[in-house]
């Protein structure tokens, strides 16, 4: 049924789908950032289509597409409750570029949106409210973005001191690093070889874990003395 999507979108708008793919059974169309609206509202409102669900809008970050195509990619996807299909739209967005908003066509697409610019700093024109959604305010860069520094300690504003919780301190790099951002090649040198399995590197003792971290052992520390203190002071029996 996701073909007909696509197909249908192709007879209405002709050139204007600058590309299509069925890769792995997800139907897509790639249209440009200027026809992103009209695509969207057609996709809604044509008879045969009836894309009423707003299911999920993100990006992609390209960073090596630069500078002969937009580095972004919006990712749209949509569903037809009363027609039982679905199909994902795209459109490139250079770094900088704000393109325009959905919240009119979907009113869900507010918070997808506002999600796409907290993770990867594209704003959208005219969103209604176009703010962060799940970092707070004083987080500094977006983490999605693939020029994101791995090891930059987050948040910069400073830590409280406080003598009454237990906080835990920022992960470390073998501690919060994620998986897809790890130098393997630099693991599997031959001066120095390291397993490329985080979970077979843990075992081996190349890696810590979570549970052993510096920072969990602390906590543990503080948790095991507050535990220690409450119980000298609660009344004997």
């Amino acid at each position: 049924m996701s073909k007909a999507v696509i197909a249908r979108l192709k007879t209405q708008f002709g050139d204007k789908v600058l590309a299509s793919s069925d890769f792995r059974g997800d139907d897509s169309a790639t249209v440009a950032m200027g026809d992103w609206v009209a695509v969207a509202t057609f996709l809604r409102d044509d008879a045969q289509l009836k894309m009423d669900m707003f299911t999920d809008i993100t990006a992609v970050d390209y960073p090596e597409r630069e500078p002969d195509e937009p580095r972004f990619e919006l990712v749209l996807m949509v569903r037809s409750l009363e027609k039982n299909h679905r199909a994902i739209l795209k459109t490139k967005v250079a770094d900088g570029a704000t393109p325009p908003t959905l919240t009119g066509v979907w009113a869900g697409a507010n918070w997808g949106e506002r999600e796409v610019f907290d993770m990867f700093g594209i704003r959208f024109k005219d969103h209604p409210d176009m703010r962060r959604i799940l970092m707070y305010d004083e987080f500094v860069g977006h983490p999605l973005r693939k020029d994101y520094p791995i090891d930059r300690v987050q948040p910069i504003v400073e830590y409280r001191d406080a003598t009454d919780m237990a906080k835990l301190a920022p992960f470390g790099i073998e501690e919060g690093q994620p998986f897809a951002r790890i130098d393997w090649e630099a693991r599997l040198g031959a001066d120095k070889p390291t397993q490329v399995s985080p979970a077979i590197a843990q075992q081996q003792g190349q890696t810590r874990t979570l549970s052993d971290s510096a920072a969990a052992q602390l906590l543990m520390e503080k948790l095991a003395a507050k535990r220690a203190a409450e119980s000298a002071e609660a009344p004997q029996e």
